[in-house]
């Protein structure tokens, strides 16, 4: 399939948010708590009704959407950019094609396409910041073979968790993160 018939497969927003069972709560704490700085709004300028769509591979038990998809609406508000929300497991054809290091099913996954339909730029799942934390968190647990390990590993996902509820430098690491990849075109 093309990228625009994925697109037109997706669910809407109002519709994704609607069906969510998991991290709904949490995604619209963020989502109104969260603005766009006047920075961030005269990068996106350029693109403000350039015709853009994003597709949004995700799942809404995944904290990483949790905390990326309110602030991909507030960037696809702000540019006019339409946002339809695909979810991975069951749509493995498209996730496939846009695995993270080339092996992992990882999410969310922001496909951007422009005007004529094509494939403009991907973004996901995590900022390079944001990556940075988890790995440096992780590398504080104790090996997977300890008697520890699920109960660390929990807490972990825990405090993750609510800093990416809480912590607006976060949210503006991510927005940031999202604007650079859309600027470039990359």
């Amino acid at each position: 399939m093309e990228l625009m018939d994925w697109f037109a497969k997706g669910l809407s927003t109002q519709n994704y948010i609607e069906a969510m069972q998991v991290n709904k709560e949490e995604m619209n704490k963020i989502y109104n708590l969260f603005s766009l700085s006047d920075d961030e709004k005269t990068r996106l300028a350029e693109l403000k009704d350039a015709g853009m769509k994003v597709i949004a591979l995700t799942e809404d038990w995944c904290g990483d959407a949790m905390l990326n998809n309110p602030i991909l609406l507030k960037i696809s508000e702000e540019t006019g950019m339409e946002v339809r929300f695909v979810l991975r497991d069951q749509n493995l054809e498209l996730m496939d094609q846009y695995l993270t290091n080339g092996t992992s099913r990882a999410i969310p996954i922001y496909i951007f396409i422009d005007k004529e339909g094509d494939e403009f730029a991907v973004w996901g799942p995590r900022a390079k910041q944001i990556q940075e934390l988890v790995d440096s968190e992780r590398s504080k647990l104790p090996a997977q073979e300890a008697e520890d390990f699920k109960e660390k590993q929990m807490s972990m996902y825990r405090k993750l968790t609510s800093s990416y509820q809480e912590d607006s430098k976060i949210w503006h690491t991510v927005a940031d993160s999202i604007i650079d990849v859309l600027v470039s075109g990359k």
